[in-house]
C-alpha cells in the first residue's frame, strides 16, 4: 500500500503544514509513511517556476512509467526528459541515489569465499549488476579449483547488442587470475533472455577453448530484465 500524499502541489512547500512537508514526515515518522514521490521530492529537493519538489517528483515518475522504470536510467537518460525543475545537479543525485540502491543489493547478496555451484547463485550475484544497463557488458567469473570465485572480469562493454568477445581476451585473464575454471556472463538489453545464435556460436568456442586450456567454461548466463538463461542447464554448452 501506498502512504497518502499530500494535496498541495504547485504551492511552495514551505508554505505546507510542517507535518506534511517531506523531510519533516520522514523525520517524525520515518522513510515508510512517505510515498515514492515524496522520498524523490527529498532528493530533488526544490522546485522552480510554481513547480514544487513534488511537482518534479510526480511529474518524473509520470514520464518514466514508475519507480521501476526510472531505476534503468542514467544521468543522460534523466535530463533529456527537459522535466521543469530538474536540472543536471538533480538529475546527477537520483543517478548516485539509484546507483547507490543497486549496489545495496549486489551487497547483500554476497556472501565471504562465495562458491558457486547453480546456475540460480550466479544469476543472484550478476543479476543486480546488469539487469537495467542499456548497453550489452560481457564479463567472465574466474572461479577455483573448488568453485569459488575469485573474482569478476569486464572483458567487453558494447552499445546495444555490439559486444565483441574473443577466447583470447577470457582465458587471457582466466590464465593472470590462476583461474581453474570460468562461467561466462552477459546480458541482454532488450529484456529477452533468450539466446541468439551468435551466443550459442561463441560460447562452443569458448568451450573447445577451454578445453584446450585445460581452463572449462563451467556455464553461460544471460541476464535480461528479471530473468536469465543458463547454457548450461538448457543443455547447450556443446553442439
Amino acid at each position: 500500500m501506498k502512504a497518502k500524499e499530500a494535496t498541495y502541489y504547485r504551492m511552495p512547500i514551505t508554505n505546507w503544514p510542517e507535518s506534511e512537508r517531506p523531510r519533516e514526515k520522514l523525520m517524525q515518522y520515518g522513510p515508510m509513511k512517505l510515498s515514492e514521490t515524496e522520498l524523490l521530492a527529498i532528493m530533488i529537493r526544490s522546485g522552480a517556476g510554481g513547480y514544487s519538489a513534488l511537482d518534479v517528483a510526480r511529474e518524473l515518475l509520470q514520464k518514466t512509467g514508475g519507480l521501476n522504470k526510472l531505476a534503468q536510467m542514467d544521468y543522460n537518460d534523466i535530463l533529456q526528459m527537459e522535466i521543469k525543475g530538474l536540472g543536471k545537479t538533480k538529475a546527477v543525485t537520483i543517478a548516485a541515489a539509484l546507483q547507490l540502491a543497486r549496489r545495496l543489493q549486489i551487497e547483500e547478496s554476497k556472501t565471504p569465499d562465495q562458491v558457486l555451484r547453480t546456475s540460480e547463485e550466479v544469476a543472484r550475484i550478476c543479476s543486480p549488476k546488469l539487469r537495467d544497463l542499456k548497453k550489452e557488458i560481457f564479463m567472465v567469473l574466474l572461479l577455483a579449483s573448488n568453485n569459488r570465485l575469485i573474482k569478476e572480469v569486464i572483458i567487453s562493454e558494447g552499445v546495444l547488442n555490439a559486444s565483441v568477445v574473443t577466447p583470447r581476451e577470457v582465458f587471457r585473464e582466466a590464465i593472470l587470475g590462476m583461474a581453474a575454471a570460468v562461467i561466462l556472463v552477459h546480458n541482454h538489453p532488450s529484456g529477452n533472455p533468450e539466446p541468439s545464435r551468435e551466443d550459442i556460436r561463441l560460447t562452443r568456442q569458448m568451450v573447445e577453448c577451454g578445453k584446450t586450456m585445460n581452463i572449462p567454461v563451467l556455464d553461460h548466463i544471460i541476464v535480461a530484465g528479471d530473468g536469465y538463461t543458463s547454457f548450461s542447464d538448457r543443455g547447450l554448452m556443446t553442439s
